[in-house]
């Protein structure tokens, strides 16, 4: 296997780690019997929701293996393809499961570490997060590894054949992704809109407050949409990433010359392999003194994921040399770009997000005049907020391709862009730990407020919370800015797959200049796209959370003695309501974004899907950045608040900014991270049925 062998050694190395740091947090401890009656009322409603959950998507992801069983024996695809739409959707899922498990498992124990230290704290949400970046790696180079074996020793295929077979599985990660981000999020934003609304605005209780019956269907919705819809998402980017610019490696370096094609096959790999041992380095940076302030917690956590990408910047530049020879060092300026662009977009995500900065601060100030001008503030400082990354993905494309040697050879640079989507995401074990351990803390604060803990570890786990806000918009930055360029990379591959299946279709036929009419009126329909899913998506969101919102208004109102802290509360019925909605509402989005590319194919054939992929790409990175970005800001300006400016908790610029957030929640957490997979699964869907529309219009 030569440097292959590397990506299975770092599956299990990642594995491994994920491994120990589970049993290192399970030995914390879960605190008095309240907290752990609490946990395990969360637990139980994250458990029932994804059982239900994984038995729809079983029923769509059965269907579609019969269809593309069909197309494989109709000698439309090869009879790899529905077998690696299994292993893919089955990966993503199982990463998003174990992620949840450990964050259900963290955050009684989180709230306890909390009593002790603000460092301590830390350690607990942040280990248990990191259990979370390891698994999607591991899962991920693990798969990687079992196909290229499977392919390459059992069938014997050629290195083509075997990148075209792999690509394919992203199917399968992109569709079990889209459901888990969508019905996830549709949950979480229902209940946390609800709770929010009734609570905090109307009977002015405080967050997490017991008395409040949304607030467990609250805290579940953090586990089922933040992480385990949050590790199904990133799986399919980092998969996706790495096998995109695999498979363009052959087409770069051309079929005669088998042996470089298989070196640029194993440079993405290699690279993930690489920032595996990098990202478990700088998690053992990541620490802080007691008192520290939220820039300080925020420096620590930057702290190990600029030391890991500094790592791979050194240790590229050897491999690169080593792999494909000098001539072709530019390639190392790829990844360089990539990595570049990540951390730019990190920088200015926490900009605009964190209340360590203006903007945010800004926002928080506008709460003084009314709710209105806190949705107006936050929209424009979202709208604001896309211009770095925008410009800072496009100075990557252009350096990535020309540093490739694009100029001489478009193939090579549309290879080097692959390869920086690979290098953003090369960090991905540390930087979804900073991601994942948000949800943590926000239910380790939720406990604490709800079993009555001392107001100083409320401060704390808030602190934790507020610091989770920013480091979770960062990480659906790297996510949105990664899916933009592997977007790019998978339009590349789908001219690629039209090519292979017909050469003389793609010499006559093939015309992707604007003046072409499919090609135009696919970039109009692929523009369309992300914003008709968010419409889908947030609409799903309101219609969720009326029902929510109806439900506390009738228990505070029926139930004798809530108000007074004198009867219970029931939990349950919130976590039905936003169970059965979530389900019911996942399903359209889900089955528009499989079936546009597949339409827009047979009306306005391959041309027409280029443009398509084209303009859902452009629109559906700023659309998705920005609304990451608002909701975030939001978030934040209200924390700000409560943290005792602007009139504090309860006041009426209070009340304004948890307006604004509630507005913001399914903006970052249910239509914006979605977007990012939208983009990924329309490529993949072309891909997968580029024969059935080649042969409806090859005549």
């Amino acid at each position: 296997m030569g440097p292959l062998i590397f990506t299975p050694i770092a599956a299990i190395l990642a594995l491994g780690m994920a491994g120990s740091l589970a049993a290192r947090v399970m030995k914390f401890s879960q605190g008095t019997d309240a907290m752990i009656d609490i946990s395990a009322k969360i637990r139980a409603g994250a458990n029932a929701f994804l059982r239900r959950q994984y038995a729809i998507v079983g029923v769509f992801f059965a269907a579609m293996t019969v269809l593309l069983a069909v197309l494989s024996a109709f000698n439309f695809l090869t009879p790899f393809v529905p077998f690696a739409f299994l292993t893919g959707g089955f990966f993503s899922g199982l990463s998003g499961f174990i992620g949840m498990k450990i964050a259900t498992a963290a955050n009684a124990r989180t709230a306890a570490a909390a009593r002790e230290g603000l460092n301590k704290g830390l350690r607990v949400a942040f280990s248990a997060g990191s259990v979370m970046g390891f698994t999607v790696v591991g899962l991920g180079l693990l798969d990687i590894s079992i196909w290229y074996v499977i392919l390459k020793f059992w069938f014997q295929l050629e290195i083509h054949d075997i990148t075209s077979a792999m690509l394919t599985f992203g199917m399968g990660a992109s569709s079990m992704a889209l459901f888990a981000r969508v019905g996830g999020g549709i949950f979480t934003k229902a209940a946390d809109v609800g709770a929010d609304l009734v609570g905090k605005v109307e009977a002015g209780i405080p967050e997490d407050d017991p008395r409040n019956p949304a607030v467990i269907a609250d805290n579940v919705g953090d586990n089922v949409g933040d992480v385990a819809g949050m590790g199904a998402d990133l799986y399919e980017s980092y998969v996706g990433s790495i096998i995109s610019a695999s498979a363009l490696g052959v087409s770069a370096f051309g079929a005669p010359e088998q042996d470089m094609g298989l070196k640029a096959v194993a440079i993405p790999m290699v690279i993930a392999a690489v920032g595996v041992a990098a990202s478990i380095l700088g998690t053992f940076l990541v620490r802080t003194k007691e008192g520290a302030s939220q820039k300080n917690l925020l420096s620590a956590l930057r702290r190990g994921s600029n030391f890991s990408a500094i790592l791979i910047a050194i240790a590229a530049l050897p491999l690169i040399w080593w792999q494909l020879g000098k001539e072709n060092i530019g390639i190392y300026g790829a990844i360089i770009a990539g990595l570049v662009a990540g951390v730019g977009i990190g920088f200015f995500t926490e900009y605009f997000t964190s209340d360590s900065y203006k903007p945010t601060r800004a926002l928080a100030g506008e709460s003084q005049t009314g709710s209105a001008t806190v949705i107006i503030g936050g929209i424009s400082l979202g709208m604001l907020s896309t211009a770095a990354p925008v410009i800072l993905v496009g100075i990557c494309v252009l350096a990535a391709f020309y540093f490739s040697g694009g100029a001489e050879n478009p193939g090579m640079g549309l290879y080097g862009v692959a390869i920086s989507a690979v290098g953003m995401l090369s960090t991905l074990g540390i930087t979804l730990a900073t991601d994942a351990y948000g949800p943590i803390a926000d239910n380790a604060g939720g406990i604490a407020e709800m079993t009555g803990m001392p107001e100083g570890v409320r401060e704390r786990t808030d602190a934790l919370d507020s610091l989770g806000n920013t480091t979770a918009a960062t990480g659906k930055g790297f996510a949105i800015g990664s899916a933009a360029l592997t977007a790019l990379a998978l339009i590349a591959a789908y001219v690629d797959r039209i090519k292979e299946l017909s050469p003389d279709f793609f010499a006559n036929k093939i015309d992707l200049s604007l003046t072409n009419p499919p090609v135009l009126v696919g970039l109009f329909i692929g523009g369309m796209l992300p914003f008709l899913f968010s419409a889908l998506t947030m609409h799903s969101v309101g219609r969720a959370a009326e029902s929510v919102v109806c439900e506390v208004r009738r228990q505070f109102r029926e139930i004798l003695g809530l108000m007074d802290g004198e009867a219970e509360p029931d939990y349950a019925a919130c976590v039905d309501l936003c169970m059965k909605a979530s389900l019911r509402e996942m399903v359209l989005p889900t089955i528009v974004a499989v079936a546009s590319p597949i339409l827009c194919g047979l009306l306005l054939g391959p041309n027409g899907v280029v443009g398509l992929l084209g303009g859902s790409a452009v629109t559906g990175f700023v659309l998705a950045i920005f609304m990451a970005n608002s909701g975030g800001a939001w978030d934040n300006a209200k924390k700000y608040i409560e943290s005792g400016n602007y009139g504090g908790k309860g006041s009426d610029g209070h009340k304004a900014a948890v307006v604004g957030d509630t507005v913001g929640d399914p903006f970052k957490d249910t239509s914006g991270p979605s977007i990012n997979i939208l983009i990924k699964l329309l490529s993949m869907v072309s891909i997968v049925f580029a024969g059935v529309v080649l042969a409806c219009h090859i005549s």
